[in-house]
Order: structure tokens, then C-alpha cells, then sequence
């Protein structure tokens, strides 16, 4: 998505998210209770008047994030990334530079231990691609290739389409696809479960015989743009082009189709796939006052594809992470536990970074109190999802409270992400932003 917009207060109130859990979380950790019987542990009364003595570090947050000098911080230095560099492919070299810049920035705004992990990486180009439908009418096709797919040949693959609306459909009308070219033209209900045939349309069309695979963008909207993304092969299925094309496109050849139209499309793709690239993720912390060993980890992606600034997804999402950092940084605030920052590399293949991360790190797990990633867009937030024990939610509740004066204090489910999954199956806590956006199913 280009920048378009700034990443004003309304925006920057996820940050308060972050603030509060570093500053202000009390017993977290490997999502364990919180309160209990024995001596050494406080009552839930006890934790909670603690939190409640931070109204005034709230405010201070609220002023200088929302309304102070640091109002259009974000949006400023993420508008300087993205133009200075553009999109950040996994394996490009504009990837490697926002690297490089991301990590002199953190040096300069004063952070502690900022330094890079190395992590090898997929490096996939799209090439030129094209497709043309030649039957029952020449109609030029806007499309994007799917992450990993392999090109066609050079003159392409010219072939009769079959339009199916799900698996189920092409699994009955399997004989009538080999030697075609599947178009999926599945409804879109919500993001989880259209997302599967962009993810396992080329394996599943393979199976039957398909020559190349093209699925409807997965989006709820469309003003004629195709949506890119990564797909999976599996072994012993072979490999077929695969790509997505725009909701409109998906939707003619399926009215087509029911009049009994004999669709033709000619489908070139440059796509190739080169040896893994040596990239990293992107370190900086505030070192904890008290237990400086264990950590709250906030994140953000900094790859994107290639068709785009990557603002949106993840730029935003990184730089708010950052400028939680900042903020404390700015106020004089040292958190009890270290807080840390880091800059995933290849999410967008798959979370291939934060992947090679937790197996660094996750001989330490029971050192990380919490886990939160921003993935979802830097949209007006509604609430925060969390994922841990209820004894851990109901401090989470009570951090959230701190957030009365600007209305955003829900508490909801699933705080899940995929930079950050790796971690619930080691009981620790995760968050990620609700957003009204995601409440009226937009994103």
C-alpha cells in the first residue's frame, strides 16, 4: 500500500498498548499465574493498586504520543524509509538497505544493544508476467504472480480455463481439468478461509492435471487490482504457475463459464527462484531496571512485497514498534524488564525470520513475558487481543484501564500473529492490535 496518510493520534494509540505492557507488567511470564498463596507472591488487590499508580505515567504517554512533539513522528520517519528505498522484496537489495538504514537509525535515537541477527532467507523475483484472454474475446488481464511459483515457459501456456468456486467443486469436475487452466472464483467470507486457495490452489489444481492456477484475490474489495502473496507447493505434486488475479476478472469468466463460453487465456510469467539470501532481523532494547533478563518483545516486519512501499504492511507496523522505544526513551521511563525491538526479515514468505529467531532464543522462553507484533495495519485501534492464562488477563485488563481517556480498553481473544506464534506453545503471552478495521472485516 502507498503512504497516503499520516500516522496521526488516532493511529498512535497502539502505542499505548505497548507502553503500558513494558512499563507496567508485573508477573507475566511463561504465562503463568499471576497471584497465589504462597508468601512471596502478591494478591490480585495488591497488583492491581500497583498498576493504578501509573495513571500519571499514562498521561504522560497519552500527551507527548497523541498530542506532543512525537504526534507525526511515525509517519515521518516511515516516509522517509519507504521513499528513500521503495519496496523491500526478501532477498532484494532494497530489503538489505532498509537493513542497513533501519539499524543506523536505532543506533542514532540512543537504543541499547542494537545489532543485527543473521538469518538466510528465500529470494524469489516475479519477472515479466501477462495474461491474455483470447476466447470468447481479446481482454487484456491485470495480475500479480504468487510468491515462489515458477514461471512458464517463454511463449507462455495458452489453454482452455475451468472455473471452480471451491476444492470441493474441483475435486468433482477433477477429469475436466487436466490440461486447463483452473481459475478459482471462491466467495470471500473472511481472510482465513479465502486465503487457502491462494495458498494451496496451485497444489491442489496440480493434482488433477491443471496446467496453471488463478485465484481470485483474496480481498473483500477490489477496484480491478490483483493482490499478491506467498503460496506453498508440497512435495511430490508437481509445480504449476500460479497467480492471482482481480475480483472482477474472477467473477466475468465465472458468468462466462455458466453461459457456456469456452474461455482461453495465454499466461506468461518470468518467475524464478535463486539460492537463499544471507539477510537479518533488526535488534535495539531498553535495558530493564529490575529483571534486565527477561523481555517484552515488540514487533514489526520490515520486508514487503514488491509491488509496493510496503507502508502498510508492515511499515507502519514496524514503526510504531519503534517509536514505543522512542517514547520511553524521550519520557526518562526504564522499564523493570527489558524491552526489545525487533525488525522481522521474510515475513511475508512465511515468517521466516521470526522462525529462525525463536529457535535462537527459545532456550530462553520462560525469559520472555510477553510477545506482540503489529501485522494488522496502523489503523484507529478498538482494543488489543491477547493470548495467555486468565490469571495474566486479568492484569491485562487492569494495564488496559490506563487507557480510559482516550476510550480503547477492550480485551478480546486470539492475540496471535504469524512473527510470533512460535511462542504460545511455550505458554508465553502474546498481543497483537484490534483495530475498527478489523471489527468491520476489512482488513
Amino acid at each position: 500500500m502507498i503512504l497516503g496518510r499520516k500516522l496521526t493520534g488516532k493511529t498512535m494509540k497502539f502505542l499505548l498498548f505497548i507502553l503500558f505492557s513494558v512499563v507496567h507488567l508485573l508477573s507475566l511470564a511463561s504465562g503463568k499465574a499471576i497471584y497465589g498463596n504462597g508468601p512471596s507472591q502478591r494478591t490480585l488487590q495488591e497488583v492491581k493498586e500497583e498498576i493504578a499508580r501509573y495513571g500519571d505515567v499514562a498521561k504522560s504517554i497519552i500527551n507527548l504520543s497523541v498530542y506532543g512533539k512525537a504526534q507525526n513522528r511515525s509517519y515521518e520517519r516511515l516516509a522517509l524509509l519507504v521513499d528513500t528505498v521503495g519496496p523491500r522484496l526478501s532477498g532484494s537489495k532494497n530489503l538489505e538497505k532498509a537493513i542497513e538504514i533501519m539499524q543506523q537509525n536505532l543506533k542514532g535515537d540512543g537504543l541499547e544493544n542494537v545489532h543485527l541477527e543473521p538469518v538466510k532467507i528465500p529470494h524469489w523475483e516475479r519477472g515479466e508476467e501477462s495474461a491474455v484472454m483470447l476466447e470468447p474475446r481479446i481482454h487484456k488481464m491485470a495480475i500479480l504472480g504468487l510468491g515462489s511459483s515458477i514461471g512458464t515457459p517463454p511463449e507462455g501456456i495458452t489453454a482452455e480455463v475451468l472455473v471452480v468456486t471451491s476444492f470441493d467443486e474441483l475435486q468433482r469436475r477433477g477429469p475436466d481439468a487436466e490440461g486447463k487452466i483452473v481459475v478459482y472464483n471462491q466467495p470471500y467470507t473472511n481472510y482465513s478461509a479465502a486465503v487457502q486457495y491462494r495458498m494451496e490452489g496451485a497444489v491442489e489444481a496440480a493434482k488433477v492435471g491443471a496446467l496453471a492456477s488463478l485465484i481470485r484475490s483474496v480481498a473483500s474489495f477490489s477496484i480491478y487490482s490483483p493482490h499478491t502473496g506467498i503460496q506453498e507447493y508440497q512435495n511430490g505434486v508437481p509445480k504449476i504457475p500460479t497467480a492471482c488475479i482481480t475480483v472482477e476478472d474472477a467473477e466475468m469468466m465465472s458468468r462466462m463459464a455458466s453461459h457456456g463460453n469456452r474461455i482461453v487465456i495465454q499466461l506468461k510469467m518470468g518467475a524464478k527462484s535463486y539460492p537463499d539470501a544471507d539477510s537479518f532481523n533488526t535488534v535495539a532494547e531498553i535495558t530493564g531496571s529490575k529483571y534486565p533478563e527477561q523481555v517484552v518483545l515488540v514487533s514489526g516486519h520490515l520486508d514487503s512485497w514488491d509491488v509496493g512501499q510496503g507502508a502498510m504492511d508492515d511499515g507502519g507496523g514496524a514503526f510504531i514498534s519503534w517509536e514505543a522505544l522512542s517514547l520511553i526513551k524521550d519520557l526518562g521511563l526504564r522499564p523493570k524488564r527489558t524491552l526489545r525491538l525487533v525488525l522481522w526479515t521474510a515475513e511475508e514468505q512465511g515468517g521466516i525470520g521470526s522462525s529462525q529467531y525463536y529457535q535462537l532464543h527459545k532456550a530462553n522462553s520462560s525469559n520472555y513475558s510477553l510477545v506482540m507484533e503489529s501485522d494488522l495495519g496502523t489503523f484507529l485501534p478498538s482494543g488489543l487481543k491477547f493470548t495467555g492464562s486468565d490469571s495474566a488477563r486479568i492484569i491485562m485488563e487492569e494495564v488496559m484501564s490506563l487507557l480510559k481517556p482516550i476510550n480503547i480498553t477492550q480485551v478480546l481473544k486470539a492475540g496471535d500473529g504469524t512473527d510470533i506464534n512460535f511462542w504460545i506453545q511455550d505458554g508465553v503471552p502474546e498481543a497483537e492490535k484490534q483495530s475498527f478495521a478489523d471489527d468491520l472485516g476489512k482488513w
